[in-house]
């Protein structure tokens, strides 16, 4: 650690040899072996006797020393800016960890949120969680944003990622795989070969190192684990598991980089009495802390999906022929659940979709489907019984089985009113869940016990400063709050422009109103701009338009949709071209980062409201109706201002940024909540006049 900043200050937090102390007391700190979620054996005691070297607590720079103008961030970091708003989020953030207090805090756009969360977990002395959004933001914080800073800060602290099982490749299913050889495609077939390549040569095992295999590949499904069919210490590849290394890693580690989703699994295999993933830490941050209502939602309910019944019946067939050739009945009995799983998906339409429980039950056939798949999967399991002493793969597939059936009853003969029955269709699947209609308590009940901090952050947590909505939602009764605005001269860098004379965004011509009015914007600007839709039906129909705007007009900006490659993939595409139309759904609103000119415009085409027909925010707003409460102005506004800050904000990502920001929804005028959506938003100069507009890019 560099001398020049050993002032001797402290930021309160116990010695590390105190907060070893206490992990020891909460694991008895004996050297033993842990069960975890899949029956894995794991080194508890590496986590307590980790060695610090060149650590000195008495040259710890303070919060106010690591980001001073000569301290160690801006002497390590090329192009570090001082910040007000950042130094002020750190101290917070520090002070929260030093309390074990849960901090509600919202850092606008350019505020440096990640080097402010970073540094006091860096500096802590203890252990700490830091939950993403999303892998993609896992996979920078861990290669790019936590490297920088530690080197910076000359900090000792060991840092690990830690993802789902889903992410790593599995020995045993690879080889299955490779040996079984039913692939779909050459193409398949070529992935796996790939696969099999890198797992001999990778350390890790993750599959976003696998640059030469897409993400998309289906042949990443048959080489990865799940929590089902996982074999545990029965496996033969058990020693060189990627899972388990990944796991012992994090709990040797003092900073631990995961996911939301692999947050909420942990937390939810904890309440079902089994060991957590995730080793006990001081503090959790949780970033875009905004996603986490959704994903809590998600974990703390209940689930079956023909997906997993189609798993099932795969790997069955697959350990049947390995080590049941001679029971017949076997390949009989994995048609029959197949079919009665795929019969049950054709009880509804093709096309994906979100189905209420009133709506699945008048569906002709879908009641006597759900029967006959449990008769079906009821007599499977009976024949898996009598196999599973041949094989610990067997065994697997009758446990599989057993669980799967007792789910489908779980859900067929649900009556708890806290939760709300329903089903999501995809292309080839149907998924049946039971989803809480409230989190709160849920969320209370994890938070309690071991006290620790919680952080939760997000450039868009609030409505016009107001926490209070998503405090509720998350059961943050006794939390502190805090906010800071953006460092960007947003009057200057930016323009709102809500057009005039536009219809009812539930008309028919929307979306033909939508593109002849962005049109005049669009050739201003040269292009340079994302189009975000409400809809993937819009925005479809979206493209379509401009697609023949752009001909017509005889203009050559590229034009790109969502779904013609991956989202990474997109964005540089749109990055080099520099004069690209994106138009995009859900996917492009939030995590994406352009900066410089390629970006220029961001029109949203109408104000993102969940569709009220939904069955979960239905279930809701009816609840909330019988509770005497304003569903409305409670729970669908201050969700539709967060998302609408989030496509807001992927306009002006840096202090050079320039740009138009086009809201086509008439509502956020004629209606007085629009007041609340744009009160919310960054304090841009705002205009109705198209020529203004024009102007604005005039003078850039």
């Amino acid at each position: 650690m560099n001398k020049a900043y050993s002032k001797g200050r402290r930021l309160g937090y116990p010695s590390r040899n105190r907060l070893i102390r206490i992990g020891r007391s909460e694991a008895s700190g004996k050297r033993g072996r842990a069960a975890s979620a899949d029956g894995l054996p794991i080194e508890y005691a590496s986590l307590y006797h980790v060695q610090f070297t060149n650590f000195d607590p008495l040259v710890t720079p303070s919060i106010q020393e690591a980001f001073s103008a000569d301290g160690p961030l801006a002497s390590g970091i090329p192009g570090y800016r001082l910040r007000a708003q950042q130094i002020e989020m750190a101290e917070r953030i520090a002070a929260a960890m030093s309390e074990n207090k849960v901090l509600v805090a919202e850092a606008g756009t350019g505020t440096g949120k990640t080097f402010a969360y970073l540094v006091p977990a860096l500096l802590s002395g203890g252990k700490v969680i830091v939950s993403t959004g999303t892998k993609n933001l896992q996979d920078q914080l861990f290669s790019r944003d936590i490297p920088t800073v530690r080197k910076a800060l000359g900090s000792p602290v060991k840092v690990a990622l830690l993802k789902g099982r889903a992410n790593y490749v599995c020995h045993y299913h690879l080889e299955r795989s490779l040996a079984d050889g039913r692939f779909m495609t050459r193409e398949d077939s070529a992935h796996a070969l790939r696969i099999s390549r890198f797992a001999r040569k990778t350390k890790t095992g993750d599959k976003a190192d696998c640059a030469d295999v897409p993400e998309s590949s289906p042949v990443w499904g048959m080489v990865t684990s799940t929590r089902e069919n996982c074999l545990g210490q029965d496996c033969p590849s058990h020693k060189a598991c990627f899972v388990l290394a990944a796991r012992r890693e994090a709990l040797a580690a003092d900073l631990v980089v995961v996911n939301h989703h692999l947050f909420f699994a942990d937390v939810m295999l904890r309440d079902e009495g089994t060991a957590e993933l995730l080793p006990a830490c001081n503090a959790v941050i949780f970033d875009e802390a905004h996603q986490l209502p959704e994903t809590a939602s998600l974990f703390f309910g209940d689930n079956v999906s023909t997906a997993q019944i189609l798993d099932l019946v795969r790997d069955a067939r697959a350990e049947g022929l390995a080590s049941a050739r001679d029971c017949l009945d076997l390949p009989t009995l994995c048609n029959s659940v197949e079919k009665s799983a795929r019969d049950l998906r054709l009880t509804l339409p093709l096309e994906p979709s979100r189905f209420a429980l009133l709506q699945l039950t008048a569906r002709m056939g879908f009641d006597n489907g759900v029967l006959g798949l449990m008769r079906e999967i009821e007599a499977f399991a009976a024949l898996l019984e009598t196999q599973a002493q041949r094989s610990e793969g067997l065994e697997n597939c009758w446990r599989r089985a057993g669980e799967l059936l007792t789910q489908l009853r779980r859900w067929q003969g649900g009556a708890d009113a806290d939760y709300v029955r329903w089903g999501e269709t995809y292309t080839h699947a149907l998924q049946l869940n039971a989803t809480p209609l409230v989190i709160a308590k849920i969320m209370q009940k994890q938070m309690s016990g071991h006290p620790r901090a919680w952080i939760f952050t997000s450039a868009t947590l609030a409505v016009q400063r107001d926490f209070g909505h998503y405090c509720a939602e998350m059961g943050l009764d006794r939390s502190e709050s805090a906010f800071w605005d953006s460092p960007f001269d947003y009057p200057r860098q930016a323009l709102l422009y809500a057009p005039q004379s536009l219809p009812d965004p539930n008309s028919h011509g929307f979306a033909e109103a939508v593109v002849q009015a962005a049109f005049p914007v669009l050739k201003a600007s040269g292009g340079r701009a994302f189009f975000l839709c409400t809809s993937l039906r819009a925005m479809r129909r979206t493209h379509e338009l401009l697609g023949e705007q752009l001909e017509r007009a005889g203009l050559d900006f590229p034009l790109l949709l969502q779904g013609e490659g991956s989202k990474n993939e997109l964005l540089e595409r749109f990055r080099r071209l520099g004069n690209a139309i994106l138009v995009g759904s859900q996917s492009f609103w939030e995590g994406v980062d352009v900066r410089g000119d390629a970006l220029s415009v961001v029109v949203i085409d109408k104000l993102p409201f969940a569709p009220p027909d939904d069955p979960v925010l239905s279930a809701r707003i009816e609840r909330m109706k019988n509770e005497g409460r304003n569903a409305f102005m409670d729970y669908q506004l201050p969700r539709a201002v967060i998302n609408v800050k989030q496509g807001a904000g992927r306009l002006i990502r840096d202090e050079t940024d320039r740009g138009v920001l086009m809201i086509c929804d008439p509502r956020l005028i004629s209606k007085p909540y629009g007041k609340r959506i744009w009160r919310s938003l960054p304090p841009m100069k705002r205009t109705r006049e198209l020529d203004e507009v024009l102007a604005f890019f005039g003078s850039s």
